[in-house]
């Protein structure tokens, strides 16, 4: 029963407060003192309540604070059992960090050039290569940092490399150079492949009537690499197709003269 009492009083006064309470449009300067000393009271309340959140998220800053402090201590104990793994001082690593970057810009740079250009710079590329394998030897190179973006350099300085692309061919002689077109077809800077010399052939009909006479000084146009086109597949059976019948009529002349001395 006093519970229920106690319950009913705290009502009537929350009650009695709340009707005191002027409402929040109310000019300050029409506030009776009374008025004025609840809305006073009001907007404490309102300050304290929010000190006690801005204690609290202080407090969990200087926790934090310490807790990446902390992480920073571990991160640098870490580091610096790295450097010790690998002979590196900070000095160390930053040189390393540093001439790694001049590369990486290098490589950068070097990418933004066409395949010609890539061709015609080959003796640049085999020097960062030289240069990436160097920084690779360095044990450094081991430390997580490094390790990644050194295969990632590497894999970027493989794709450079361009073979230089010829279009044309001066035959040179017999004697010398062995040039027929099989065995310029065959010449790794022109296809890598013999069987390849009817595209020279077709490419070339103007200066070359038989593809077995070429002739020292002759310019030859080079076509693109690839399969042969349909029209030099059929120029080689042709090709083949003549020459057994030449064969087989030199052979038939030489029985017929066989016969005929006997």
């Amino acid at each position: 029963m006093r519970k229920l009492i106690y319950f009913f009083i705290f009502i009537f006064s929350l009650s009695f407060a709340l009707a005191q309470m002027p409402p929040s449009s109310k000019p300050d300067a029409e506030l009776t003192e009374e008025e004025a000393g609840l809305r006073i009271e009001d907007w404490q309340a309102k300050v304290d309540n929010l000190q006690s959140i801005l204690d609290k998220v202080n407090t969990d800053i200087s926790g934090m604070k310490k807790s990446m402090d902390e992480a920073k201590k571990n991160l640098k104990d870490c580091q610096d059992a790295v450097h010790s793994m690998v002979g590196a001082n900070d000095a160390d690593i930053d040189a390393f960090r540093q001439k790694l970057g001049v590369l990486e810009g290098k490589v950068r740079q070097m990418k933004k050039l066409s395949n010609d250009q890539l061709a015609d710079r080959r003796s640049e590329v085999e020097a960062l290569e030289t240069q990436l394998n160097a920084l690779r030897k360095n044990k450094i190179s081991l430390i997580p940092e490094f390790f990644n973006k050194i295969l990632t350099i590497a894999k970027d300085i493989k794709g450079l490399y361009r073979e230089k692309k010829i279009h044309s061919y001066t035959v040179g002689t017999w004697a010398e150079d062995r040039d027929c077109l099989w065995n310029i077809s065959g010449k790794m800077e022109i296809y890598g492949d013999p069987f390849q010399w009817p595209k020279i052939w077709q490419a070339n009909k103007n200066i070359v009537r038989n593809p077995d006479i070429i002739h020292p000084g002759q310019v030859l146009t080079l076509p693109a690499k690839g399969p042969k086109t349909s029209e030099e597949l059929k120029a080689e059976r042709r090709y083949w197709r003549e020459k057994r019948e030449t064969m087989n009529a030199d052979a038939q002349v030489g029985g017929d003269d066989t016969t005929g001395g006997n």
